[in-house]
């Protein structure tokens, strides 16, 4: 197995020379034909998909993972959209920018470029697989894939539709390969491949992030986990907070951007705490609160230390009362992963307090989180979301896939 995992990295070094240097028109091609093909297959991607279904009910995995593995028609309809979108926005390649003429005459900018190989890392959805390559392709790099054992039986068959459009664009098919063992020493081999690999992303649970940044010599980009907040001001309108809360908690809770922890300012709890938990409860979603939030609905469970650091990823909730927006921020900037965090308020002098002091890669004012995706913000997909603040932060579509190298035009000019 080393020596097909060192194979792939280097098949891959060579397209990715090929892909750097690819058209846009030919690139959107590409995009379209694996589209066409993702669109034309649903049938086929849907019975691997139910294989992998079946396995995971078997092992008993919890409903929310298995949300996240489902390809519903609908699904894979958005999948082959979302190829569509990335292949339609603009080329991220070849930009010039910051051009300056220096004293001695050198004509100094930069320019645009892939970063090369990169791989990625990740659990449970399938839609990564396509969303990933596409990604990739777009922005001039190959890239070697490897999902989760759950749902190989889905990511195999989604990546023969997709080398299936680079063979009949006479692409390499090395552009995107995909690990297809569940060993999980060939993630180990593959982490060392600096040679060959210029980055890897990780996405997935807290413990595959430490693993790849504790064993990789690669650079690592960390889609790290999302304990995400939203607090509930005292200037709040406090119909918007439920429907913005029940939505962010409620809607898709097995994703990475549905709410983890709710902060409710102490002068509306005791208003608003009743309806929304009532709401809460009837949806199935345990409590678990501060004694503050307790003493206004003495049923829910008490929270322990730990459940402020947890990304449940599932139908649980954290919930504490705080004194105002300094203990908010404070709460969310110790316990929280960076990643998306909100504010229900009517107060401007609020939302701009908010926004400037807590530290995450997507902040809102008056609205659910779970709209931190690349496709909502406008990048077609997203290859992850990073959670820290080099060398991207927040959904990273195409052109977070991307350097810089500087380009200089000079007429016979020497250093003295």
């Amino acid at each position: 197995m080393k020596n097909n995992i060192v194979k792939m990295a280097q098949e891959a070094k060579k397209a990715s020379r090929i892909l750097a240097h690819l058209s846009s028109q030919k690139k959107e091609e590409v995009l379209l034909l694996m589209a066409h093909l993702i669109k034309e297959n649903g049938e086929k991607i849907r019975e691997e998909n139910e294989r992998d279904l079946k396995e995971a009910k078997e092992k008993k995995l919890s409903p929310a993972l298995i949300d996240r593995l489902t390809l519903s028609n609908s699904r894979i309809s958005k999948i082959s959209i979302s190829l569509r979108e990335i292949a339609q926005m603009e080329d991220p390649i070849g930009k010039i920018e910051k051009m300056g003429r220096r004293p001695n005459g050198l004509l100094i900018g930069k320019m645009t470029v892939p970063l090369g190989v990169i791989g990625i890392i990740y659990e449970a959805r399938p839609n990564v697989t396509a969303d990933a390559a596409a990604l990739c392709l777009k922005s001039g790099n190959s890239v070697i894939l490897r999902g989760g054992s759950e749902a190989l039986n889905s990511n195999i068959a989604l990546t023969d539709l997709l080398q299936e459009a680079l063979y009949q664009s006479d692409l390499p098919q090395a552009s995107i390969q995909l690990i297809r063992t569940t060993d999980h020493q060939t993630v180990m081999e593959m982490l060392k491949l600096n040679e060959y690999i210029d980055v890897i992303i990780p996405r997935g649970g807290e413990g595959l992030i430490r693993t790849v940044t504790e064993n990789s010599t690669i650079p690592v980009i960390k889609h790290y986990q999302g304990v995400c907040h939203i607090y509930v001001d005292s200037n709040a309108n406090l119909r918007m907070a439920e429907e913005i809360c029940f939505n962010a908690k409620v809607q898709r809770p097995g994703v990475c951007n549905a709410m983890e922890t709710l902060l409710v300012n102490e002068k509306i709890a005791g208003e608003f705490l009743p309806l929304m938990i009532k709401r809460f409860t009837e949806a199935g979603v345990e409590i678990r609160g501060d004694e503050m939030s307790q003493r206004i609905v003495p049923e829910i469970t008490l929270a322990s230390e730990e459940d402020w650091y947890t990304e449940y990823l599932d139908l649980i909730l954290s919930l504490k009362v705080v004194r105002g927006i300094e203990e908010a921020i404070e709460h969310i900037n110790h316990y929280g992963s960076g990643h998306s965090d909100a504010i229900v308020t009517e107060s401007y002098s609020q939302a701009g307090k908010f926004l400037n002091e807590v530290d995450s890669a997507a902040v809102y004012v008056n609205a659910s989180t779970r709209f931190t995706d690349g496709g909502e913000f406008g990048l077609g997909a997203e290859i992850g979301i990073s959670t820290q603040k080099l060398h991207a932060r927040g959904p990273m579509g195409a052109a977070e896939l991307t350097s810089r190298k500087f380009i200089i035009f000079g007429q016979g000019q020497t250093r003295k």
